[in-house]
């Protein structure tokens, strides 16, 4: 709790500056290429440093590592406060800035992901990721909320100063925390390049089997969530107006945090394998196909809420796994293996829907032709039918990505295929001990 209140606390501080941001650069010229640029500025080195980021974090201990993404946060954001106090602060140095936050973002989710195990007991998991599904939810609100106040009456630079406060507020946090066991992955031979050390994450989920076919469900599901959340802002506008898309944008939010409050409530299904595809077909139904056959604000933010809700228990229950399945001496480099597995999809999900409806679904649906000669009664022809049409296809394709994985044994009873790691552990110090045993029999 005492890690979760700091992380919580950083998240929200964080999410206010990234608000201010995206203000700051919206003021200087009114461009919406300049938002998506700070946008892509935080994911692509998030997404692809991270397999680096989980080899580094194998090799120091984790609360070093959650330390060292905090104090990267804080040293940045002090810079950009230094230069705003100092005159000095102009719009090319918040690009740089949000990259650099990026790259230290790259070492938070591996670190704290892997250090989770070593604060909680094993039947805990799934609670203490819902808490942390839940923190990173409320920022989402709270945040651009608490950035748009003090932006309007400090302007940025107590933006900047409360983001500070925030990220020390973090590390006192992980500081003050004794994690039991944290200690650097010994080497299994000859120390190699970190470079060389960054891909083991992504080829030990492939040889894994249970591993290998729950993260390529995974990605899947992913690919087809993004592409449909890409659509949730231009549909609504289309439709309704920005006060609309306010409303859904904080129904998001919200069943973000109630996911999180019910993963610490409930600490997630038994079978946890099951129980995730279960939860990927009610996500797909509600947020995808829901969202294609709601026609007002209020059937879109009870549909993306509910979608929202189930996310969070499905990530929370993907985290819990990797916790329990791989060795602590693994699981930055697996977790950095799952980031960028998650976060890779994003830009191509997002590059592939907008031309889409634009250019094929959206014509299709005004004039009756290609597919909407059969979606067309769905849907009808009106603006937003298109991308309606496209949010109900993903659906689709997400809930036969989730029936494949419910009529894979690997990952329906991944918790009965693959022992937990703890657990092999002790197998293997059983045998070491009995064929030890033999031998001092045979000397004797």
């Amino acid at each position: 709790m005492l890690v979760w209140s700091g992380q919580a606390v950083s998240l929200v501080g964080s999410a206010a500056v990234r608000f201010a941001f995206v203000v700051d650069v919206w003021s200087t010229g009114e461009r919406a290429s300049a938002v998506t640029a700070l946008s892509l500025c935080a994911l692509l080195p998030q997404a692809l440093l991270s397999p680096l980021a989980g080899a580094i974090v194998d090799r120091m201990r984790k609360r070093s590592a959650l330390q060292l993404a905090d104090a990267g946060g804080l040293l940045v954001v002090g810079c950009l406060a230094l230069l705003h106090y100092l005159g000095l602060l102009h719009s090319w140095q918040i690009y740089v800035a949000t990259a650099l936050l990026g790259a230290c973002a790259a070492f938070q989710f591996p670190a704290l992901s892997s250090a989770v195990p070593l604060l909680v007991r094993k039947d805990q998991l799934g609670r203490a990721n819902g808490l942390l599904g839940g923190a990173k939810s409320a920022a989402s609100i709270g945040g651009p909320a608490l950035g748009g106040i003090l932006l309007t009456v400090f302007g940025i630079g107590p933006t900047l100063l409360a983001d500070l406060v925030s990220y020390a507020i973090a590390l006192i946090g992980v500081r003050l925390v004794r994690l039991t066991g944290d200690r650097p992955a010994p080497p299994s031979g000859p120390r190699r390049r970190i470079t060389a050390e960054s891909g083991e994450g992504l080829r030990y989920l492939l040889r894994t089997p249970g591993l290998r076919d729950l993260i390529v469900n995974f990605c899947v599901v992913n690919l087809v969530m993004v592409f449909g959340f890409a659509l949730i802002q231009p549909m609504v506008l289309l439709r309704a107006d920005s006060a609309a898309l306010a409303a859904v944008n904080t129904a998001i939010g919200v069943g973000g945090v109630a996911g999180g409050l019910l993963m610490a409530a409930w600490g997630g299904p038994r079978d946890r394998g099951r129980g995730m595809m279960l939860g990927v077909i009610g996500m797909c139904l509600s947020a995808l196909v829901g969202m294609a056959f709601a026609g007002g604000v209020l059937g879109w933010s009870v549909a993306v809420l509910i979608g929202a809700l189930l996310m969070t228990v499905v990530n929370s229950q993907m985290n819990a796994i990797v916790q329990s399945k791989v060795p602590q001496e693994w699981q930055g480099r697996v977790f950095g293996a799952v980031m960028f597995l998650g976060y890779i999809s994003v830009p191509l999900a997002t590059a592939l829907s907008g031309p889409l409806a634009d250019h094929v679904f959206e014509p299709q649906a005004a004039h009756g032709t290609g597919l909407f000669t059969v979606l067309g009664p769905l849907f009808g022809d009106r603006p937003g039918s298109g991308m309606a049409g496209m949010f109900f296809l993903a659906g689709l394709a997400g809930i036969g990505v989730s029936l494949w994985g419910l009529a894979s044994r690997n990952i329906r009873e991944i918790d009965l295929v693959m022992p937990d790691a703890d657990d092999e552990a002790a197998d293997d110090a059983h045998d070491v001990r009995e064929d030890e045993g033999v031998r001092d029999e045979v000397r004797a």
